[in-house]
């Protein structure tokens, strides 16, 4: 009874007044360029500029499952995070997982400046990102069972809100311009009034604890394009909003194991894509489903086009509420697809981001989502996928 009381009390104060629509930036432009700002929402879009061109270090801190010292030293160094400088990445998306900072949250009670293994080599990377010149996203990134707790009741709320008030308060003195506090990847939440009610609530106390510090924020669900548009901006000032876009799936999650079964059989599926040119991976599907899947896939004619309109959504939301907005997550599996292909539709994303404003991180850095190749002690970042981005290789050859 009293997170619904607490839900419809805020709900009654999220809604920011809409704004006029303006003119889309040209190429390249800063994120914030042509978006007037809400009251009160200029230091978001100020601290947003850290915001335009990033990349997730996924599986890192998070969805590994178990995180000794030796493998957070390894699996990513401090030469991986000056190569992402020096390709030209501004930020670091830094997933965390929730299980291993709950015993250190545990250990705050009764001691502010308590520490563990985990959050002193998260610290740690904390610090060498900045001094590389990267802002960093502080990304709570937990497994399904944690975010499964918020569906009911309010003591995982409390917990969740006092967790975050622990990383607000242990982050507090790192540059407030450079480091971001993004409330949790994907909520999976069903009710998008809840987790308005629940966003609302622990945005406030992180606010609490650091008042300059930017909040990044997200919809309901898996932080899709429709999460966000159906998201009202919260009654709490400094955020940027983010949303995730992998559309279309059938080409981006081509082979996945995990998702939907369609994309399982799927090999070298084609991007853009027509009803002709899907013709041999309709062969690829055993069932009706999948074929009708991969039938649509190529109906739906995706090109530069089709994102350039589907991602303009986006930025009229942006214009709407006059808040930043930030893709935190686009990029394709790259184990059976063309990778020309890959690097035309990462291309036609980036481009639509920067022409609408919007920043973005591609995931993700090393995995099999990824923009290098780690072999043999050697990291080789691909070249298709670095133009694409329009960054740049080392020396600056391509």
């Amino acid at each position: 009874m009293r997170l619904w009381l607490l839900v419809c009390a805020l709900l009654g104060a999220v809604c920011c007044p809409a704004r006029a629509q303006t003119p889309a930036p040209r190429a390249g432009a800063s994120p914030t360029a042509s978006i007037e700002p809400a009251p009160g929402e200029e230091l978001a879009f100020r601290h947003a500029e850290h915001l335009r061109r990033g990349i997730n270090t996924s599986l890192w801190f998070a969805q590994a499952h178990d995180y000794p010292v030796t493998r957070l030293q390894s699996f990513t160094t401090a030469d991986d995070l000056k190569l992402i400088a020096a390709l030209g990445f501004d930020h670091i998306r830094l997933s965390m997982d929730a299980a291993p900072l709950l015993p250190w949250l545990a250990l705050t009670h009764n001691d502010q400046n308590a520490t563990t293994p985990f959050i002193a080599e998260l610290d740690r990377v904390v610090s060498e990102a900045l001094a590389d010149g990267l802002a960093v996203v502080l990304d709570l990134h937990p497994e399904d069972a944690y975010k499964a707790q918020l569906l009911h009741g309010s003591t995982a709320v409390e917990q969740f809100a006092a967790l975050w008030r622990a990383l607000a308060r242990h982050y507090a003195a790192p540059d407030p311009s450079r480091v971001f506090f993004e409330i949790l990847n994907e909520p999976e939440q069903d009710d998008p009034y809840r987790w308005q009610g629940i966003e609302s609530t622990v945005a406030g106390a992180i606010r609490a604890i650091a008042p300059r510090h930017t909040i990044v924020a997200a919809g309901a669900r898996y932080s899709g394009l429709d999460d966000l548009l159906r998201l009202r901006p919260i009654a709490v000032p400094n955020i940027v909003y983010t949303f995730h876009d992998y559309e279309p799936f059938a080409f981006t999650h081509q082979s996945a194991t995990w998702t939907s079964p369609e994309v399982e059989p799927e090999r070298m599926v084609p991007y853009p894509s027509t009803p002709d040119n899907v013709g041999p991976n309709l062969e690829q599907e055993p069932d009706l489903p999948g074929k009708y899947f991969v039938e649509q896939y190529g109906l739906a004619r995706w090109d530069a086009e089709r994102v350039r309109r589907t991602l303009a959504f986006a930025r009229l939301w942006s214009e709407q509420y006059g808040v930043p907005l930030y893709c935190g997550e686009f990029g394709v599996l790259r184990e059976h697809v063309d990778p020309r292909m890959r690097a035309a539709w990462l291309r036609d994303m980036r481009t639509t981001f920067e022409n609408d404003g919007i920043g973005w991180a591609m995931w993700d850095y090393q995995t099999n989502f990824g923009i290098v190749t780690k072999a043999g002690g050697v990291t080789t970042p691909d070249a298709g996928v670095v133009d694409a981005l329009g960054l740049h290789l080392p020396g600056g050859k391509l």
